[in-house]
């Protein structure tokens, strides 16, 4: 079995489903931070030299163990960090 029929199966299970939903946020700010050193074309070492912020938390930020310092790193990556809060469909109506 892959992870892709893994997590197939595991959300079948409305408190699993429940558990990986509540992270999603999450888990969209840590993607977002790979994706934007990525695009950059710096490593961690780099960003790490930038930020202040050691490679190893930068590390443990990407992995999702650690907080992390948004600004720091949007500044790091010469980049605007934006956050938005976007209603979720059907609330509120």
């Amino acid at each position: 079995m892959n992870l892709k029929e893994y997590k197939s199966k595991k959300m079948n299970d409305p408190e699993f489903a429940k558990a990986y939903e509540e992270i999603q946020p999450e888990m969209n700010v840590i993607r977002a931070i790979i994706d934007a050193r990525i695009s950059q074309n710096i490593t961690q070492k780099e960003l790490a030299e930038r930020t202040g912020i050691a490679q190893t938390e930068i590390s443990k930020l990407e992995n999702g163990t650690r907080n992390p310092s948004l600004q720091r790193l949007a500044d790091g990556m010469d980049m605007v960090l934006n956050i938005s809060f976007t209603p979720k469909a059907g609330v509120g109506k």
